[in-house]
């Protein structure tokens, strides 16, 4: 019988190597004490091969690599592995991305009440400099003490339940979810984030995507209450850090409790200096019962995947150059972009998605559907959405997805177009390519448009009467804003849609500024 080769490449739990050692079906190799120059010797021979972030699946790797067919990463974060690069050569990239669950929203509590109660300060006082003195540290409680957590996914919902049963005010605010999922825990659920920004402590637990980089800034802060406690055991980044530091050294902010960084390993952060913040070195995934559940979890994925029985978890579509003719590629893409867009022009918990495809790529109207919902849903789930798993997901989250493919009709020989649903509203966008792969934009919500789908796009609906550009220009002009395309469709109803792309990040200050002109009917950011 010829066995299934698997490879460990990185140090994982010996509970998950006990799982490969014990199957009879299997050559284990386990080559994590090898130097990983050496590896990229002898990592032709695996079928598929466990990971953690001691190994960079970079091209090298993946030219030696030359039998792999999966790849298992033992943990959540995929930043060392080139998934384009994997899926060009047909291999299935996987994360075991709930093992650590409950650690992070232990550890997030943990930091909590270490905020809360000085704990740090006052054990070190104690213990390392032998001085007894009750008073200095008096602390205060959670109970009755209100809670925004920000992201109400797996470990922010738990961190919610746990907020509970402390006796604390919860108050959530995730766009992508339906309410009732906050509701039925007796959570309240806001789509005002200043809301959220009002609370006594509050705790980050979103995916880092361009919408959450930098989400409490400057202008965040300087909202919330004096003496407000931030907590962040998600993603480095989520808070601006120099916002964070600034606002810690004036007292705006009474504590943090900080587990993640923008670098790491971070033995120099400026925010090691103060002395109201309780640090700890990305430990959220730190415990025994978690790293046994990710070994374990690692080793199944990785035993059904030699075995070709599934993929949980599986985070590409393994693409291959020879099975899709290049003219559809540049349409899978491009629907891709377009459920990226509609989702920002969007914003809210998806109710349905339309997919239609007129012309010759309507035979290919699974894949656009599966491309369509990548896109859509990328915008609430960053990484934790993939080819693979998108119809899965849409079903979770109860999108109805609806599918049609059409003759060619029209000035277009193919054309694909998406209708997006949210209890917001609708949004519908179409495009087409032009030779030599040329994308384009050609409908917005009826609108003919020509706009590439690419870079920052501010797209403006006005009443369509005079002075609207010029208004629009002296705005942005005096942000700093520059503006590289300006694109116009009108209809026969008296309105316009503008779709203004610019050079520069666009501020809050600026869309509300636009939007009080008197002929806006609604302007909406998004970044392609």
């Amino acid at each position: 019988m010829q066995k299934h080769v698997v490879m460990v490449c990185d140090h994982i739990h010996e509970s998950g190597l006990k799982m490969l050692e014990s199957q009879p079906d299997i050559e284990y190799i386990n080559v994590a004490d090898l130097p990983k120059d050496e590896l990229l010797e002898v990592v032709g021979k695996a079928d598929v091969v466990i990971t953690r972030s001691s190994t960079e699946i970079n091209e090298a790797f993946l030219n030696a690599a030359t039998n792999l067919k999966a790849l298992v990463r033992a943990g959540v974060g995929v930043d060392n592995v080139d998934i384009d690069g994997c899926s060009k050569r047909g291999i299935i990239v996987m994360n075991v991305p709930t093992a650590n669950t409950i650690a992070a929203v232990e550890l997030t509590m943990a930091h909590m009440l270490g905020c809360m109660r000085s704990f740090p300060y006052a054990h070190n006082h104690l213990k390392l400099d032998r001085v007894w003195k009750r008073e200095k540290w008096y602390g205060y409680e959670l109970k009755d003490k209100k809670l925004g957590i920000i992201g109400f996914g797996n470990i922010g919902s738990r961190v919610g339940v746990r907020a509970k049963a402390f006796e604390m005010d919860v108050i959530t605010y995730d766009p992508y979810i339906e309410p009732s999922k906050a509701t039925d825990l007796g959570v309240e659920y806001t789509t005002n984030f200043d809301d959220i920004l009002a609370c006594d402590i509050i705790t980050i637990h979103t995916p880092k995507t361009q919408e959450t980089v930098g989400m409490i800034g400057h202008k965040e802060i300087e909202k919330m209450k004096e003496g407000v406690v931030l907590i962040n055991c998600a993603r480095g980044g989520l808070y601006d850090e120099e916002a964070l530091f600034e606002g810690l050294k004036n007292g705006k902010i009474r504590f943090a409790g900080i587990d993640v960084f923008v670098k790491e390993p971070a033995t120099d952060h400026p925010l090691l200096d103060l002395d109201n913040v309780t640090v700890t070195p990305h430990l959220g995934a730190n415990t025994y019962e978690s790293q046994y559940k990710i070994a374990t979890q690692a080793a199944q994925q990785a035993l059904d995947a030699a075995r070709g029985i599934s993929y949980p978890n599986a985070l590409n579509l393994p693409i291959r150059e020879n099975e899709i003719p290049e003219y559809a590629k540049a349409y899978l893409e491009l629907m891709q972009k377009i459920g990226f867009l509609a989702a920002q022009a969007n914003k809210g918990a998806i109710k349905s998605l339309k997919i239609t495809g007129e012309g010759e790529i309507g035979e290919y109207i699974e894949s656009l559907a599966t491309f369509a919902s990548v896109g859509a849903l990328k915008e609430a789930l960053g990484e934790g959405i993939n080819y693979v798993n998108a119809d899965f997901v849409a079903k979770e989250r109860g999108i109805d997805i609806q599918k049609k493919a059409l003759p060619a009709k029209g000035a277009f020989k193919n054309k694909i177009s998406l209708r997006l649903t949210t209890e917001n509203g609708v949004v519908e966008i179409a495009g087409t390519i032009f030779n030599d792969n040329v994308q384009r934009i050609v409908e917005i919500n009826n609108f003919a448009l020509d706009v590439e789908p690419k870079g920052r796009m501010i797209l403006f609906k006005n009443t369509d009467v005079p002075g609207v550009i010029g208004d629009v220009g002296q705005i942005l002009a005096k942000h700093h804003v520059n503006i590289a395309d300006f694109r116009l469709g009108r209809d026969n109803k008296g309105m316009a849609l503008a779709v203004i792309i610019v050079d520069n990040d666009v501020s809050e200050d600026v869309l509300e500024e636009l939007d009080a002109l008197e002929a806006s009917v609604y302007v909406k950011y998004v970044i392609l």
